[in-house]
């Protein structure tokens, strides 16, 4: 478990002052001039010595993800565009860094803005996050009048801006490319790629685009060295995390917390347990909605990280750990998750913008148990025809919570048709015009 010394967000419960004293006081701010003279070489040698992997849910390496940006300017702008979107149902890590810990993510966006020879910084953030917006460009305003960002910031000769965008309710904008489409000001679809938005982003000029928490940690990585961060968690998975638990627990919170560290432990240290005591779990959905859940006896054992979930056949996502109880009706939550994405779909390829509608549709027939056995092996093949055949992930994300139902709830699908059956007889022959979408 990780220890006081070792946590990155000592303000996460918004317990003491949010603005720049307060962020001082912690820490922040304390010699980033310093950071900003070693040179973008060192920053990111330093950052790739981390092994942080991005907080956003796909883990691929930050330092090297950096390192992608020209290291020589072209005439064209460099930009970092900061993903704050945070729209995946169960996903509420970000908004307590934006609320509690601004100045920690302005300063870690300037260090990592100037590694990558990028002079402006945007953040994306959702739209309903209204008082987390307040916060953030309070702290933008007292960064720029005690000329820490702005022209020469920190007195490090740099210039350096930082802008707030707000999202109107699209999930489709936290994918990298639909966001950066939607800064520009039109309708926030995904890109083709490549060309990846390191040559090609933001207005056609190279872009990073990073998940709050992975800039947010920046700062404090290299002010106390990689070699801490790393000597944290696992390898391959280091450092700490932030990890948001909900659902059937009995105190849900957002928590720091090591990688690596038993998923059981993890509900029963911080968020209380599960209701009604650990046997009385059915399942854990460990990485927000877009990963297949995993049953009871995955979570007695199973490590939180990237590579120990992928094991299971999940993933680590966001860390947004979903609890559900055997009150659960699983088939019907994951059902809920189809209509989700199917809603959230922008419709731009073909096996998404049908897939999700069919999944969808299927689904809450399967809820009512008015399906034939067989329709279970067909709604897993449908799910593989979407999976990896779409721009963006949001086909991925719609096909895996399918499957990892069928993959672990099986007899409960079968057992609810049977149920049907029992007391409606066959069910009548389907058609497109006589599907039902229930309503929620």
């Amino acid at each position: 478990m990780l220890s006081d010394k070792d946590r990155i967000f000592t303000n996460l419960y918004g317990q003491n002052e949010w603005r720049l004293a307060g962020a001082r006081a912690r820490g922040d701010w304390d010699g980033t001039a310093a950071i900003l003279a070693r040179g973008r070489d060192a920053i990111v040698a330093e950052m790739k010595a981390s092994s942080l992997r991005g907080r956003g849910g796909a883990g691929f390496p930050t330092g090297l993800k950096w390192s992608f940006m020209p290291k020589v300017s072209d005439g064209r702008p460099a930009y970092l565009a900061i993903n704050g979107d945070e729209s995946e149902p169960g996903t509420c890590k970000d908004r307590e860094i934006l609320r509690h810990e601004p100045h920690k993510l302005i300063e870690s966006a300037l260090i990592a803005s100037f590694a990558m020879g990028a002079h402006t910084a945007y953040i994306y953030i959702r739209g309903e996050y209204w008082n987390e917006t307040r916060h953030l460009q309070f702290a933008i305003d007292e960064a720029y009048e005690a000329g820490l960002i702005g022209p020469n910031a920190c007195g490090s000769g740099w210039d350096f801006d930082f802008f707030i965008h707000r999202g109107a309710g699209a999930y489709i904008c936290g994918e990298e490319t639909a966001m950066l489409e939607s800064i520009e000001g039109k309708k926030g679809l995904p890109r083709m790629k490549p060309p990846f938005p390191a040559a090609m982003g933001l207005y056609g000029c190279p872009t990073t685009v990073n998940n709050v928490e992975s800039i947010a940690v920046a700062a404090t990585i290299l002010r106390r060295g990689a070699a801490w961060f790393a000597g944290l968690g696992r390898p391959n998975n280091t450092g700490s995390k932030l990890m948001a638990i909900s659902g059937h627990v009995n105190r849900p919170c957002v928590v720091e917390e090591e990688l690596g560290v038993p998923l059981r432990d993890i509900i029963e240290t911080h968020a209380g347990g599960v209701r009604g005591g650990w046997d009385n779990l059915l399942a854990v959905i460990p990485g927000g909605c877009s990963v297949p859940l995993i049953p009871k006896s995955v979570c007695d054992t199973v490590l939180m990280d990237f590579d120990s979930l992928r094991a299971a056949q999940s993933g680590l996502g966001t860390a947004a750990i979903i609890v559900m109880d055997k009150s659960t009706d699983v088939i019907r939550a994951i059902a809920r998750f189809s209509r989700f994405y199917k809603h959230e779909s922008c419709g731009q390829c073909t096996p998404c913008r049908e897939g999700t509608g069919w999944m969808m549709r299927v689904m809450y027939r399967m809820v009512e148990g008015r399906a034939e056995p067989e329709e279970i092996d067909m709604l897993d093949q449908v799910t593989r025809q979407v999976e990896g055949h779409t721009i963006c992930a949001l086909g991925d994300a719609a096909a895996w919570p399918i499957q990892g139902l069928i993959r672990h709830f099986r007899p409960v699908m079968e057992e609810r048709i049977r149920a049907y059956k029992a007391v409606h007889g066959t069910p009548a022959v389907v058609t497109p015009d006589n599907l039902p979408i229930a309503a929620e």
